[in-house]
């Protein structure tokens, strides 16, 4: 980058920054190398799988920050006072595959907030900031709810085992779509259900296989398969149900249509009705902020592929007509991640984050 395009990027990064600790964030700083350990296992199979990490002799597993609202979080959990908002900027760091053309490392804007009083509003405060900033662009911008499927799945009718292993794969559609199916056929495969017959007539399947090979124990083995033969009894999913977790996955509208449909689903579904009210809600937070919600894009998939700490309001900026960029603002609600960063402690929080570089870019297009 020349000295004259740095001088801009920091010019940007500047009028970003001022924005956010004009709205009361405390512009706060964590280091660039983070204890891998535990974040790791907090972010999505996509960014685990391109973050930089090296070993300290002292510290264990180290990795540089591939983004910035974990270690803000920590920070928080363990050392903020409530409630409270904070403002970063600075380098985050990602592997990229041959021959793509993004950069390693990149620059972070971002603002994140730390409030139970009033997380609608919150939301709401976030989002408008963001597209204030960003207005000149015209990008486009969508929204979603990951709380929306969470809800819809934790009140099927069927086992807690079966709910639990399609949360594990909400943000894997294909996977999650393959056992919902899964799940509401009562059929087994011929395979299967030949290892199952044995396994309900006291046959030692485990020792019959041969000798033990990889890190499963015995036991483990054993616990699996009686798993399979318990869920092999286990009444399927209705098909009223599959059909409206279809429909709120499927579903893409302006945010007003988007909240009919939605009531309409929560009449068979009643397990949503809450999600909705709380998607309503927060429409009307928007709509005080000046945001225009009837043009605004609401889908109910939105945020499947995004980070895996998302448990609420999610939002995107894209430019529309360069779908090779990567999106020039993301964000959304993570009260989860504070409950397990503050081991047992919790507080809602919402974040966004931009990427000045590419608005930079965008900005000199216009």
């Amino acid at each position: 980058m020349s000295p004259l395009a740095d001088r801009s990027l920091d010019a940007e990064i500047s009028r970003l920054v001022a924005r956010l600790t004009e709205a009361g964030a405390v512009l706060v700083d964590p280091p660039v190398l983070q204890p891998a350990e535990t974040l790791l296992d907090l972010y999505g199979e996509d960014i685990r799988g391109r973050a930089y990490t090296t070993r300290d002799p002292v510290a264990g597993e180290l990795m540089l920050r591939p983004d910035f609202t974990v270690p803000v979080v920590e920070m928080h959990m363990t050392h903020g006072a409530e409630p409270a908002r904070y403002a970063y900027s600075g380098k985050v760091f990602r592997t990229q595959e041959d021959g793509a053309d993004r950069p390693s490392e990149y620059d972070q804007v971002g603002f994140e907030i730390f409030d139970g009083s009033d997380p609608v509003a919150a939301d709401a405060e976030v989002f408008a900031i963001i597209a204030e900033l960003l207005a000149p662009l015209n990008l486009r911008i969508a929204t979603g709810d990951m709380g929306l499927l969470f809800a819809a799945v934790l009140g099927l009718d069927t086992t807690e085992r079966r709910k639990a292993a399609l949360l594990r794969h909400v943000w894997r559609p294909r996977r999650f779509r393959a056992l919902l199916a899964r799940f509401g056929s009562a059929s087994v495969p011929p395979a299967r259900a030949a290892l199952l017959d044995l396994v309900r007539r006291g046959e030692d399947v485990v020792g019959a296989a041969g000798p033990m090979i990889g890190q499963r124990t015995r036991g483990e083995i054993e616990a699996r398969l009686n798993a399979l033969a318990e869920d092999a009894e286990t009444p399927p999913i209705s098909e009223r149900e599959t059909a409206l977790i279809d429909d709120i996955v499927s579903l893409r509208e302006t945010m007003p249509n988007a909240i009919e449909r939605l009531r309409d689903i929560a009449v068979d579904l009643p397990q949503v009705s809450d999600a909705v009210e709380r998607i309503h809600d927060r429409a009307q937070a928007l709509a005080a902020r000046g945001i225009d919600v009837d043009a605004l894009e609401f889908e109910g998939s939105y945020g499947r592929t995004a980070l895996e700490y998302y448990d609420g309001f999610v939002f995107g900026f894209y430019a529309g007509d360069r779908p090779d960029l990567p999106p020039v603002a993301t964000g959304g609600r993570y009260d989860a991640l504070t409950r397990v960063l503050g081991r047992g402690r919790a507080i809602p929080a919402v974040g966004g984050v931009i990427r000045p570089a590419v608005a930079l870019a965008l900005g000199a297009r216009t």
